[in-house]
């Protein structure tokens, strides 16, 4: 088995990083950026970081248009971007291992809660967003996504699993921690 199909972000993506993009459609005329040759078929990770992304409402169809099926897509790229919100399309990526949503402009620590049904979710990464500064981010993070492996380039240890059951039973007892944070200056 090619050490991809294990690690996929060790496959070589699909690229289309540093394209100012701004509207996801975008991507059907924009050539990727040069690279290895993702494997044929499908690529199994895109990155669509370091553009002007808004929002993805359009992303399965143009996957489709791009020939990549949403559903086998397993390494994510939408850090620095425009985000404000997790798009509720990314909880249809059912394969997703590795999503990178760092430096965007996320707020609520609730947005969080969208990827609790990617079942295959292990690497996240979500730091240089507005929702970072709040008090309890990582037990947070890690009580409602208990399969991460990896949060914030940081791997999750076990001590980092027993704060986060302390803090989601603490939550319980009406002890949340804050939920929304000031949006970043453009």
């Amino acid at each position: 088995m090619p050490a991809w199909e294990e690690r996929p972000e060790l496959s070589p993506p699909l690229d289309f990083s540093f394209c100012n993009i701004s509207t996801i459609e975008d991507l059907l005329q924009t050539q990727p950026r040069a690279g290895p040759v993702p494997p044929q078929p499908p690529p199994l990770a895109l990155r669509l970081n370091n553009n002007q992304l808004g929002g993805l409402e359009e992303l399965p169809p143009t996957l489709w248009g791009l020939r990549l099926d949403p559903a086998l897509l397993h390494w994510l790229d939408l850090s620095f971007n425009r985000l404000q919100h997790i798009h509720p399309v990314l909880s249809t990526l059912g394969a997703l291992q590795s999503l990178q949503l760092h430096g965007n402009n996320i707020g609520e620590l609730g947005e969080v809660d969208k990827l609790g049904v990617l079942p295959q979710l292990r690497r996240l990464t979500l730091h240089g967003n507005p929702m970072e500064e709040l008090r309890g981010y990582r037990n947070y993070v890690l009580s409602e996504l208990p399969h991460l492996t990896s949060l914030d380039f940081s791997a999750v240890t076990k001590q980092d699993r027993e704060d986060a059951a302390i803090a989601q039973r603490g939550k319980k007892k009406g002890g949340a921690p804050g939920r929304r944070a000031p949006p970043l200056a453009s």
